[in-house]
């Protein structure tokens, strides 16, 4: 079969590679040449989904449910299940998965590969602290059950562990109860950072859901001026599943040059006022609260031809002050970040080596890619964030340097010896260089 190209969401990289696929999980790993990397939906901003030159191994043909016990909550299936699918037999029984990224087109293996996080950190921490157990394909065939009790190393190792620790088959969850799929959300207009910084901290307490969107491009008296979300599952709606979303679609890639500080500047000051007064109560489908850009379907096509980039840190030392120069740093620049979203991390701790999360708040940033003049930027910010004792996610990243992962991850050698000698990535080979 010949090689074929591959991006990432970021769209950032063309790479090649050998597509090949595991349809069954009762198979063996199929034999290639080189390297092999498992993929599932491509929802990688960067190259760590990625495997220039090597091999990608599709996990979308393991999409089968193996074990639902409804009483207690506790789903198995196939690892290129989604959160879409999952949501589908779950919701209506009344269970919800207990952290969710803000898509639900991730495979249940990619979520625990990339130890996602949502919302709700600081109450359930990651995705990987509610998995029980997995079945991991190595390459040399041996199939071992990991839980924190059997193989816990392993399961240690995998969880955050990019999909290099080897090919996780199936896995089983713990699910919460809900009563319906609607959420109670309440959103604030915020004037400034620090009016936003108070309403994550009233809302630790009583509320779950808890996250806000940033006007990157604000500065002065407004700088971090945002709308800030909270929510809870609702209690008193029936159980009625349906919900009518219009299906939107980017038809086209945008022109080079749509998205600067002129257009995106007119774009935050509109979405700002789109409140149309300070506080907002309503209640909403899980759907377009977790979910708010799934009904635009390749809504990265918005940033041009050469992609963007993804930039999320957590920072954890004098979090409010480093967020501050962040956010100086971007305005000044001038770089727009269309979809910047700032959420809390708590102090629940992940079972997974590389999680990403720790205690402090994450900014998650997206700039169109502008070449040396963007990478000088996010070098810049890369400054900040290891000033206040930082981490840069790999799952959003396209350009960490060695120096930067290894700082975020200073326990990158102990999960090296847990990855499977076949399996690589491209962010592995970049970050190890």
């Amino acid at each position: 079969m010949s090689k074929q190209k591959s991006q990432s969401w970021g769209r950032y990289f063309n790479y090649s590679h050998q597509p090949t696929s595991l349809a069954n999980r009762n198979a063996e790993l199929p034999e290639v040449k080189g390297p092999l990397l498992p993929y599932g939906m491509g929802r990688s901003y960067g190259d760590s989904c990625l495997n220039d030159g090597g091999s990608l191994l599709s996990s979308k043909g393991l999409k089968h449910f193996i074990n639902f016990d409804q009483e207690n909550g506790l789903i198995r299936c196939e690892a290129g299940v989604t959160l879409a699918d999952l949501h589908e037999v779950t919701v209506p029984n009344g269970w919800f998965v207990k952290v969710t990224p803000g898509t639900k087109f991730v495979t249940i293996g990619g979520a625990i590969a990339n130890d996602v996080h949502g919302k709700n950190h600081w109450r359930a921490g990651t995705f990987g602290c509610h998995v029980t157990q997995f079945e991991l394909l190595k390459s040399n065939g041996e199939r071992l059950l990991c839980s924190k009790d059997s193989n816990p190393e392993l399961f240690a190792a995998t969880i955050g562990g990019l999909g290099l620790t080897g090919m996780i088959v199936w896995a089983e969850l713990q699910l919460k109860p809900i009563k319906n799929p609607y959420i109670d959300d309440e959103s604030f207009q915020c004037a400034s950072l620090d009016r936003c910084i108070e309403l994550f901290e009233e809302s630790r307490e009583d509320y779950e859901y808890r996250v806000a969107w940033i006007d990157c491009l604000a500065s002065g008296e407004q700088l971090g001026r945002s709308i800030f979300t909270r929510g809870n599952h609702n209690t008193t709606a029936p159980n009625n599943t349906k919900i009518s979303r219009q299906k939107l679609a980017v038809p086209i890639t945008f022109p080079h040059g749509v998205l600067n500080a002129y257009t995106v500047k007119s774009f935050n000051a509109l979405y700002y006022r789109k409140l149309m007064q300070p506080q907002v109560s309503k209640k909403v489908h899980y759907d377009p609260f977790h979910y708010p850009l799934d009904s635009i379907h390749q809504w990265n096509r918005i940033y041009g031809p050469k992609g963007f980039m993804q930039y999320q840190c957590v920072v954890t030392e004098e979090p409010i002050a480093a967020l501050k120069e962040l956010l100086k740093l971007i305005s000044a620049s001038g770089q727009a970040s269309f979809l910047s979203v700032l959420k809390e991390h708590g102090p629940v701790e992940s079972p997974g080596m590389l999680s990403f999360p720790r205690k402090g708040y994450t900014l998650a940033l997206d700039f169109p890619n502008k070449g040396e003049k963007t990478l000088a930027l996010l070098n810049q910010l890369d400054a900040v964030v290891k000033q206040a004792n930082g981490a840069i996610y790999p799952a959003k990243d396209a350009r960490m340097s060695a120096d930067m992962f290894k700082f975020s991850y200073p326990n990158w050698q102990e999960f090296e010896a847990h990855i499977d000698p076949q399996f690589e990535s491209s962010f592995w080979r970049r970050v190890m260089a």
